[in-house]
């Protein structure tokens, strides 16, 4: 008799989706609107305009769907990896940057999630070098997020 098993699902890097649109009204609406549309949840959103154009930063519940949408509805996009990080407090936003600068390790930007489960705040962070600062962080007892934490 075959016996089937199954793979556990392996933590992934959380996905950032960048959409590169032009600063148009109702582009951000449309985006919205097609991953809502079709059961995709935003998790954190982050919104950079200028005079021409703007970067439209995200994080689903379900990149795979997301890749898709985006894909099918030519939304131009990039992706790359995020370190997530969990905050019991929001006086843990001091010792994260102390033990990031203790480190020595540069952060780009940095933006919060919409959802905060269990009272806990989640932050996104886009950083110089991420195995550095996960292992830094994870030094210093922070809890660090993969995409399977995030998706259904």
């Amino acid at each position: 008799m075959l016996v089937k098993t199954s793979r556990a699902r392996q933590s992934q890097e959380v996905i950032q989706f960048s959409v590169f649109t032009p600063n148009r009204t109702g582009r951000l609406h449309d985006l919205v609107g097609i991953l809502s549309c079709n059961g995709v949840n935003m998790l954190a959103l982050s919104v950079l305009d200028t005079t021409d154009s703007a970067i439209i930063r995200f994080v689903v519940d379900d990149p795979e769907r997301a890749r898709e949408l985006l894909d099918k509805n030519a939304f131009p996009y990039s992706e790359s990896e995020l370190v997530v990080v969990e905050l019991a407090s929001t006086t843990e936003l001091n010792r994260l940057v102390c033990a990031l600068l203790e480190a020595e390790v540069n952060v780009n930007y940095l933006y919060s999630f919409i959802p905060h489960p269990e009272g806990k705040s989640i932050l996104a962070l886009n950083m110089e070098d991420n195995e550095v600062a996960e292992r830094v962080l994870k030094e210093h007892q922070f809890r660090i997020l993969k995409q399977t934490d995030l998706s259904r």
